[in-house]
């Protein structure tokens, strides 16, 4: 009876390590994505599609800019990068091939290891490509520019949205984000050195 009840613990441990492990996933998935970009498309999204329907072509204009103007947000964020400063304050400033843009001084900090690399252009096309799962997942959205999706596109909806975010989460494991833009969690530890990793 012990051999019983210690397999089926073992099992329901296994089971809610890989939910846990799911869920973190997803989690950190998400988190690649500015969340002021990610809180301004959810609240504007049932105004500008008019809850779906976009029988009126201004609609579908209004919804077509507020989808460009986030999704170039995401991706504009990708190039943006932060340090603490030797006031203490944490200055952030556009990436560069040489250094950070506009650069205010500080003794302290070497502004030049924070160079645009390869990965900031990969990390800009999936962040973009995951702000479209997110677009996709917006019911909204997607009944102003096809209302006819329930019958037709459902199980497109359905598997494109987990298809990108593997690919895309695939990708952020092989070239993790290093950088701490605006709207992107800061560093844990608030050191004043960067981490010279950003390659």
């Amino acid at each position: 009876m012990g051999n019983k009840s210690s397999s089926s613990s073992s099992s329901s441990s296994s089971k809610s390590s890989i939910s846990n492990k799911t869920l973190s996933g997803v989690g950190n998935l998400i988190k690649l994505l500015p969340t002021g970009t990610v809180f301004l498309f959810r609240f504007l999204s049932p105004v500008v599609t008019n809850n779906g329907n976009c029988h009126n072509g201004n609609y579908k204009l209004l919804t077509v800019m507020l989808l460009a103007v986030c999704a170039f947000s995401c991706a504009f964020a990708c190039f943006i990068d932060s340090y603490k400063g030797s006031d203490g304050l944490t200055h952030y400033a556009i990436i560069t091939k040489k250094a950070l843009w506009p650069s205010p001084s500080s003794e302290h900090v070497n502004l030049s290891s924070y160079r645009l690399r390869f990965r900031d252009f990969v990390h800009a096309y999936f962040t973009v490509k995951v702000f479209a799962v997110v677009a996709l997942l917006d019911g909204n959205t997607v009944d102003c520019f096809h209302p006819a999706h329930k019958s037709t596109g459902k199980i497109l909806l359905k598997v494109l949205p987990p298809a990108i975010g593997t690919i895309s989460g695939s990708v952020f494991m092989l070239f993790p984000n290093k950088r701490h833009g605006i709207g992107y969690p800061s560093s844990s530890d608030g050191s004043a050195t960067p981490n010279t990793n950003h390659s």
